[in-house]
């Protein structure tokens, strides 16, 4: 008798799934906002899949949390006190706290179970939730950053597509007040989905950040379980430009991705990219 197979497909468009051979299924909860869900994969390892969507997985996740992160902190020359908006996973923690000057990081997250099932399933990606300088708010992102005037160096929106609980933070009103929530230096970092299948919402998030933000810049990445594998991430800055960034300067960490030759280089924008965000 044949052995019986099961896969795992997440359909990233209507007309395109992506699909994944499960060996697994580690975890599942239906929580106040989303379902839930660990599997163990044949390709990527276990894997963190919210509403269906692939939110991380321990093979690829360096590549989606580098990114986010030190693109940004390594723009900024003394962040000190960060926030990560989402990221109940922990990883974009994990990376912040690698740079000695950060004193405070602040993970917002909605959900309480997705931090504890990551911390349970994924310790090498939630690793960092417990160190002294983490501190972990179990809240509305669009509620703390409102609420909150003039408090961080760097603001991450590490959110899920949008749709459910992540729909406001792609709006104008949201990145005005992460404005707000910015300390007069301050700048932040949010990932923007993929330039191929996205290209309405990049356009609109960019010309909302630049139209509050003094300086505006968009940058690619890849992360293979995401749609398309090209992933866009937008920064708004109140000051620093990561493009004038002296990057013998930047001080080299444990990363895989990420590193000194690549800051600049991550901002250069294929054509067709370039037109989107026109």
């Amino acid at each position: 008798m044949a052995e019986m197979e099961l896969w795992f497909t997440e359909q990233q468009t209507p007309d395109l799934g992506f699909t994944c051979k499960i060996t697994k299924t580690i975890y599942t909860a239906k929580t106040q906002y989303q379902d839930l869900a660990i599997l163990e994969t044949k390709q990527f390892g276990r894997m963190l899949v919210l509403d269906g969507a692939v939110q991380t997985t321990i093979a690829d996740e360096f590549c989606y949390h580098e990114l986010i992160s030190h693109v940004p902190l390594f723009t900024h020359p003394n962040p000190k006190k960060v926030a990560v908006i989402g990221g109940g996973d922990g990883g974009v923690i994990r990376e912040i706290l690698k740079h000695d000057e950060v004193e405070k990081a602040y993970l917002i997250e909605i959900d309480r179970e997705v931090i504890e099932a990551s911390k349970k399933y994924l310790p090498e990606i939630s690793c960092a939730l417990d160190d002294e300088r983490a501190e972990v708010v179990i809240t509305d992102g669009i509620k703390f950053v409102s609420e909150n005037k003039n408090m961080f160096d760097v603001i991450i929106v590490d959110s899920t597509d949008p749709v459910g609980p992540a729909v406001g933070l792609f709006q104008d009103s949201f990145y005005k007040a992460v404005f707000e929530c910015l300390k007069e230096d301050g700048l932040f970092v949010a990932q923007t989905e993929s330039p191929f299948y996205d290209q309405d919402l990049i356009k609109n998030v960019f010309h909302a950040v630049k139209s509050i933000f003094p300086i505006t810049r968009l940058y690619l990445g890849f992360i293979p379980t995401y749609p398309s594998g090209l992933w866009s991430f937008t920064l708004g800055s109140k000051k620093y430009d990561p493009l004038e960034v002296d990057i013998s300067k930047i001080k080299r960490i444990d990363t895989k991705y990420y590193n000194p030759e690549l800051h600049k280089a991550l901002f250069a924008l294929p054509t067709f990219v370039q037109e989107i965000i026109k």
